[in-house]
C-alpha cells in the first residue's frame, strides 16, 4: 500500500503547527481583548440545517462534504462555524444580547485547491447577535484589522453592503428573482476576467453588462466619499444600503486600510447588508485571509420565527494566513528552551531536569545515553538554544556546565542559576 494523503488535506509537522498555535493565541487574544468569550460547535451538523435557505446557499453547498449515520440520517461536515453558530443562538434563546462569541475550529469545503485554499482548514471566527447598529460591523472591521496588526501582517480591507449592490444591479437591470445568482457570480470577478463572468451571466439569462457600473467604479482609486457620491448619483438619490455604508463609514472615521469595494460581493447567500474582505499587503497569496459581515436573517429562517436576531461577524482564515507567514517568518522546529545530557548515571539527573521544568522552562533530556557529540549535533538539529552537561564533577560539586547554541559560550553554574538565566 502506498501511503498517501487525501487530496486537499495537510499533515503539520511541528515547526508549522508551533507557528499555528502562535497565531491562534495571537487571534484569541485580540478577540478576548473586544469582549469575545468563547464557544465550541460540533464538526458535522444535519444536513437541513447547513441547507437552510438563509445558510451557505447554493453554490457552497456544490462544495460540502455530505453522508448518512447508521440511522440514514443526513448530515455533513461544517462549511464554516457561522451556521453551526446561528444554530446554537437559536436552540439558546435565554442567551442575552448582544451575544459575542469567538470561535477556532476545522471546517470542510470539497473545492478547487491552490495556495492558501484547502478542502480541509481552520476558521478563526468573532460574530455579535442582537445588534442592529453599524457600530456592530464597525466593531468587526476593527477587530480585523487588530488581528492582523498582532499577527504582524499588514492588509487592506475591502467593504462593501449587499443592501446597496442589489440595489445598483436591479437598476442595471437584473431581474429581482436572480439576484442572488448574479451577486455569486460577481463575486468570481477578482478571480476570472470580466469576459467568462458576463458569459456565465449570459447562461443565467441576466443581461452581461449587468455589472459593468460596479466593476468600473471598483477599480477606481477614488476616495470611499467619492465612490459613495457617484453611486447616489447613479441610484438618483438615498437608499438604505447608501445610507448604511455611510453610517459605517462614519464609525470608521480615522481607521486607515478600509476600502469602498462597491463590487464586493462575498460568495455565500446568507449575507443581507455589511461584507468584507482582508487581504495581504505585498505577498504571493492572493486569496482572501478574513471576511465578514451582516446575516440578519438566518437566524429567524433556521427557527422559522419572526423574532429578529441581527448579526454580524468575521472569519480569519487561518490557512491563507500560514502561508503569509511562512513567507515572513522562520520556523522553529521546537519549542525546548534546554537539552540536558547525561555523561553517566542520567537518575541523578531527573531531579535537575524536574526542577528546571518546575520552574516553567521546558526541557528535555537524552533518554538514549549517546555521547556529548551526537547529543549535541541532535540538540542542534532541532535548533534548542541551550544545552545543559551534567557530569560527574559536576554533579558532585552541585553544578551544571551551560552551553548556548547559538554563540557557543560556556558556564558553570548551579541549578539555581540557570533557572534564573534561563527563566
Amino acid at each position: 500500500m502506498k501511503l498517501q494523503l487525501p487530496k486537499g488535506v495537510r499533515d503539520f509537522p511541528p515547526e508549522e503547527k508551533i507557528l499555528r498555535d502562535e497565531l491562534i493565541s495571537g487571534l484569541t487574544r485580540v478577540f478576548q481583548r473586544y469582549g469575545y468569550n468563547p464557544l465550541e460547535t460540533p464538526i458535522f451538523e444535519r444536513w437541513e440545517v447547513l441547507s437552510a435557505k438563509f445558510a451557505g446557499g447554493e453554490e457552497i453547498l456544490k462544495e460540502t462534504f455530505k453522508f448518512a449515520d447508521q440511522g440514514k440520517r443526513d448530515l455533513a461536515l461544517r462549511y464554516d462555524l457561522t451556521v453551526p453558530f446561528a444554530r446554537f443562538v437559536g436552540m439558546n434563546p435565554q442567551v442575552k444580547m448582544p451575544f459575542k462569541r469567538y470561535a477556532i475550529g476545522r471546517v470542510f469545503r470539497d473545492g478547487p485547491i491552490k495556495l492558501g485554499r484547502y478542502r480541509e482548514f481552520m476558521q478563526c471566527d468573532a460574530d455579535i447577535v442582537g445588534s442592529k447598529s453599524m457600530a456592530a460591523d464597525a466593531e468587526s472591521i476593527r477587530v480585523t484589522l487588530a488581528g492582523f496588526k498582532e499577527l504582524g501582517i499588514p492588509v487592506t480591507v475591502s467593504v462593501n453592503n449587499r443592501k446597496l449592490l442589489e440595489e445598483i444591479l436591479l437598476k442595471n437591470g437584473v431581474p429581482k428573482e436572480k439576484l442572488i445568482e448574479a451577486i455569486l457570480i460577481l463575486d468570481k470577478i477578482k478571480k476570472v476576467k470580466l469576459e467568462e463572468v458576463q458569459k456565465e451571466l449570459k447562461e443565467k439569462g441576466i443581461k452581461e453588462d449587468s455589472v459593468n457600473f460596479v466593476v468600473e467604479l471598483s477599480t477606481q482609486k477614488n476616495s470611499n466619499q467619492d465612490k459613495i457620491k457617484k453611486i447616489k448619483e447613479y441610484l438618483g438619490g438615498e437608499s438604505e444600503g447608501l445610507k448604511e455604508i455611510t453610517e459605517l463609514f462614519s464609525f470608521l472615521e480615522g481607521v486607515e486600510d478600509v476600502m469602498f469595494d462597491p463590487g464586493l460581493a462575498r460568495g455565500l447567500a446568507y449575507y443581507t447588508s455589511t461584507v468584507f474582505e482582508a487581504f495581504g499587503k505585498k505577498t504571493k497569496v492572493t486569496s482572501s485571509l478574513c471576511g465578514g459581515g451582516r446575516y440578519d436573517k438566518m437566524i429567524p429562517e433556521l427557527l422559522q420565527s419572526k423574532v429578529e436576531f441581527p448579526a454580524v461577524g468575521l472569519s480569519f482564515g487561518l490557512e491563507p494566513i500560514m502561508d503569509v507567514l511562512k513567507e515572513k517568518k522562520e520556523l522553529i522546529k521546537t519549542l525546548v528552551k534546554v537539552y540536558v545530557i547525561p555523561i553517566k548515571n542520567p537518575e541523578q539527573v531527573i531531579p535537575i531536569v524536574e526542577q528546571l521544568r518546575g520552574a516553567g522552562i521546558n526541557a528535555d533530556m537524552d533518554l538514549n545515553n549517546r555521547s556529548i557529540s551526537k547529543n549535541l549535533d541532535y540538540a542542534n538539529s532541532y535548533g534548542i538554544p541551550f544545552v545543559l552537561i551534567c557530569g560527574q564533577k559536576e554533579l558532585e560539586s552541585k553544578k551544571v556546565k551551560l552551553k548556548d547554541m547559538k554563540s557557543g559560550e560556556e558556564s558553570v553554574l548551579s541549578v539555581e542559576e540557570v533557572v534564573k538565566k534561563l527563566g
